[in-house]
């Protein structure tokens, strides 16, 4: 199984736009879409739904299953998720017998709408990870960066991850991890055999690819440009 992974679309319809036509030419089985769909500001004439609808819309004319948790901007658009059938927010869905589960936001210093506590973030993966049956691989998707990987590094240097996420890996060892939030830490990882990524945003041309090989995934970030 192949999954593209993109996220931190931050309200940039037209460049995803532009994005969406190039990854239609691409080789893959699902779409993962990793959070942060809205922004604090929406376009004049929207509301938040609306927005998120837009994106999901245009990932839809990919014509592949869509999976998506909630970044630190989305809690309003988790009823739409619901609706539509994609959401992984405390929540496990099984695809071609690989598992995939997750929980979305991540703490900021911005008072953002979707900011879980450690202790928020380990039950809701725990009951996502409970809905899982028996599956050949699991692929595990938070907007918020396991600590203390490349992929929790902000522009000052400093992990800003969350050490439930980590743990939760270390515990489950899943095939991959997918992750977003912090954009300046676009890149792979490893925790234990757990392959990780962010894709980086989008919107300025990167997505991601998990190659799933069964119990076992690659990672690799792609640049569109």
């Amino acid at each position: 199984m192949k999954v593209l992974v993109v996220g931190d679309i931050h309200n940039d319809v037209e460049n995803i736009i532009r994005y969406t036509d190039k990854i239609a030419e691409m080789d893959f089985d699902v779409v993962i879409a990793v959070g942060d769909f809205i922004d604090f500001n929406i376009p004049r004439g929207f509301i938040k739904e609306d927005m998120g609808n837009l994106i999901i819309e245009q990932l839809s004319i990919l014509n592949k299953p869509i999976l998506a948790v909630p970044g630190n901007f989305d809690k309003d658009l988790i009823p739409m998720f619901e609706k539509r059938g994609i959401n992984l927010h405390g929540n496990g869905k099984v695809i071609k017998n690989v598992g995939f589960y997750g929980y979305g936001g991540a703490k900021t210093p911005f008072n953002t709408s979707l900011e879980p506590s450690e202790e928020e973030l380990e039950k809701g993966l725990e009951k996502a990870f409970g809905m899982l049956k028996k599956c050949d691989a699991t692929v595990q998707i938070t907007h918020n960066p396991p600590a203390r990987t490349k992929l929790d590094i902000v522009y000052t240097g400093a992990h800003v991850g969350s050490e439930v996420v980590r743990k939760f890996i270390e515990k489950n060892q899943p095939a991959a991890a997918v992750c977003a939030h912090i954009h300046e830490a676009r890149g792979v990882d490893e925790v234990g055999k757990t392959k990780i990524i962010n894709p980086g945003r989008f919107p300025e041309g990167y997505c991601g690819m998990i190659t799933i090989k069964g119990k076992e995934a690659s990672v690799e970030v792609i640049s569109l440009m």
